[in-house]
């Protein structure tokens, strides 16, 4: 857990000196789900669907092609926009309703962006592993996306 903690630690500080000095959301949502799939062990997506017209609609992302729009409530990511809290799914099989983009992933974890009371989109991380998230994970992704809200101007809503 130390070592995970540590990489996280430094996946933090790559992010901010990223884009301390950038304000536009596509250019830091891009860079930051290259960041992450390529920082990241045993991870085969890492990208972002963002809150437009009442759904998830995909967003800079790294890995394989994607589902284009996810309806609020549906599949892994359109429930964690739903409740606006973090899911970790350990075997994505067993999750009721799960949208299968990607037929290799396993596991995933999403968490939703949300800044002042509005709902930006979501964070949302694929492995083929199962169980390959944890509470350590969900409580640095957290971290990260606080630090894309405290420098994105957002205006994808």
């Amino acid at each position: 857990m130390e070592q995970k903690a540590k990489k996280y630690e430094l996946i933090l500080k790559q992010i901010e000196g990223l884009i301390k000095n950038e304000k536009d959301w596509l250019a830091n949502c891009a860079n930051s789900a290259a960041l992450l799939f390529h920082s990241m062990e045993d991870i085969n997506w890492a990208g972002f669907y963002l809150y437009k017209e009442g759904q998830l609609v995909l967003g800079p992302f790294q890995g394989n092609l994607a589902c284009i729009r996810i309806a609020m409530g549906k599949g892994v990511c359109g429930t964690s926009a739903q409740e606006r809290k973090t899911v970790i799914v350990k075997d994505v099989h067993e999750f009721e309703g799960h949208i299968a983009c990607d037929a290799a992933s396993n596991s995933e974890i999403v968490v939703p962006i949300i800044k002042g009371d509005q709902l930006i989109g979501v964070l949302d991380i694929d492995s083929p592993l199962t169980n390959r998230f944890d509470e350590v994970d969900g409580k640095y992704l957290e971290e990260f996306v606080e630090i894309l809200n405290q420098y994105c101007q957002w205006t994808v809503n």
